[in-house]
């Protein structure tokens, strides 16, 4: 990305800059969990609420034959009310549907934070409020070193989970929560994603899941009706901004 001679986008005061931005980081207990669908019901929230709200997959992986982006960056662009260049709004994208790191490193590209933060920053000159998604879990790989919840540390934003409701979810949360909050990351709460209608006990999953998880649950996802999330309080949306 081409440099640039505003001073927003200059360290320190770079740094600064995206500290007090009002973002969130979206991310899943495993790919294809429903993370774009939640990060597109965040954004129609807060445009309906007047709020300038914007969508950034800074990674994707995943391109069709003949499409211009990803269909999750697509989702986001028609979600949000802030229209965002390509560049910005999916800083990395990779043809091959395959884990980031592999695409990368099949097209000789690294994979920058700094990059990624610029990107930010200017979608957050423009808008009120970003909703950022990541790609495959939290701790997908972006490189030999780094992954998905690099983005978010490098952002400084906290982080919402969507769990998937299957056999095996309360484990994968339960470990996805522990690495964000080791990672010195703010979990600002959870969505529960009913993805297996057959799921038994799926009520007595999701209340062990309230027992144990360090954070609220914020929405619910019934089979089906991916968007018509039940949000637990009405101003449940605008507080995922404020977690600290």
């Amino acid at each position: 990305m081409r440099a640039r001679s505003d001073r927003r986008f200059q360290a320190p005061s770079a740094r600064r800059a995206i500290r007090m931005s009002r973002g969130i980081f979206v991310t899943g207990t495993d790919t294809g969990i429903g993370k774009t669908v939640v990060a597109c019901a965040i954004l129609r929230v807060l445009a309906a609420s007047g709020l300038r709200a914007v969508g950034m997959k800074p990674v994707a992986s995943g391109i069709a034959r003949g499409a211009a982006c990803n269909p999750d960056v697509d989702a986001l662009a028609a979600a949000g009310n802030v229209r965002a260049e390509l560049s910005l709004a999916n800083p990395y994208a990779f043809a091959p549907a395959i884990s980031p790191h592999l695409a990368s490193r099949r097209s000789g590209t690294i994979i920058d934070l700094q990059r990624i933060a610029a990107a930010y920053r200017e979608l957050a000159a423009r808008a009120e409020r970003i909703v950022v998604e990541g790609a495959g879990g939290a701790l997908a790989p972006l490189d030999e070193r780094l992954d998905m919840l690099d983005i978010a540390r490098e952002l400084s934003i906290p982080v919402l989970l969507v769990v998937g409701l299957r056999l095996g979810c309360i484990n994968h949360a339960l470990l996805s929560a522990h690495v964000i909050r080791a990672r010195g990351l703010v979990l600002a709460g959870w969505v529960a994603n009913s993805v297996d209608p057959s799921m038994e006990a799926r009520e007595d999953n999701i209340s062990t899941l309230e027992k144990r998880l360090p954070a609220r649950r914020v929405a619910t996802l019934a089979w089906e009706r991916v968007d018509a999330p039940e949000w637990n309080g009405s101003d449940t949306v605008a507080r995922l901004f404020d977690a600290r």
